[in-house]
């Protein structure tokens, strides 16, 4: 029987990229034994503009973030998206793209999450744009008209109650905010410490591969 590797997440939180490497190895290497389920938590559930305050304080923790993951950040994001006056960020339409790309395929979904936080952190694209989205679900594989369709659909009451049962997961499991991960292996949930992993996928799986005998 398959594990569930629950990850409470949010596109446009900078942790959760630096999780991105960890997640990707685990999905990698642990596959077969593993099954990844995307809880999107809403990090920015409003439209939220950058002022200099926010801005300040993004730049300061993506500092952090470069350093204990290794994570790059492109100079197009830095230079462009953080220094720009009008950028917004909003959380929601970047989870309804993982959730239409998830019921298209749900093997793309985690592939349509990273493609998504490299487009905000490496291009310093506007992730909150549906075209953007469009063009990024197109780039992994997706049939766009049925994405824009899925998307549209998708971008009402089945995205606000998929948020409303992340963060309701997240306070059952006792998570501390995004990102936080959880092993499920019959009907047992256990939060999985990531954080000194930053940087070390191997060390990750490692971790995460000694855990499932241990659950049967």
């Amino acid at each position: 029987m398959q594990a569930t590797l629950h990850y409470i997440h949010d596109p446009l939180c900078g942790w959760c990229y630096a999780a991105q490497p960890l997640v990707g190895a685990a999905l990698e290497k642990l596959g077969g034994r593993l099954r990844l389920e995307l809880h999107g938590g809403g990090l920015f559930a409003e439209p939220r503009r950058l002022d200099p305050e926010l801005a300040q304080h993004i730049v300061q923790a993506d500092r952090r973030i470069a350093q204990y993951s290794g994570q790059p950040f492109g100079q197009p994001y830095v230079e462009g998206l953080l220094a720009a006056p009008d950028t917004v960020l909003h959380s929601l339409p970047p989870i309804a793209a993982v959730l239409a790309a998830q019921a298209m395929d749900p093997a793309l979904a985690y592939p349509m999450l990273t493609a998504i936080q490299n487009a905000h952190y490496l291009r310093g694209l506007r992730v909150a744009e549906p075209a953007v989205l469009g063009e990024l679900a197109e780039q992994v594989g997706l049939d766009g008209g049925r994405f824009g369709l899925g998307f549209a659909e998708i971008s009402g009451t089945t995205l606000y109650e998929h948020v409303q049962d992340s963060r309701r997961l997240l306070s059952e499991v006792g998570g501390q905010g995004f990102p936080t991960l959880v092993l499920e292996r019959q009907g047992q949930r256990q939060v999985l410490p990531h954080h000194h992993h930053y940087g070390q996928p191997d060390a990750f799986v490692a971790r995460l591969a000694a855990l499932l005998p241990a659950l049967h």
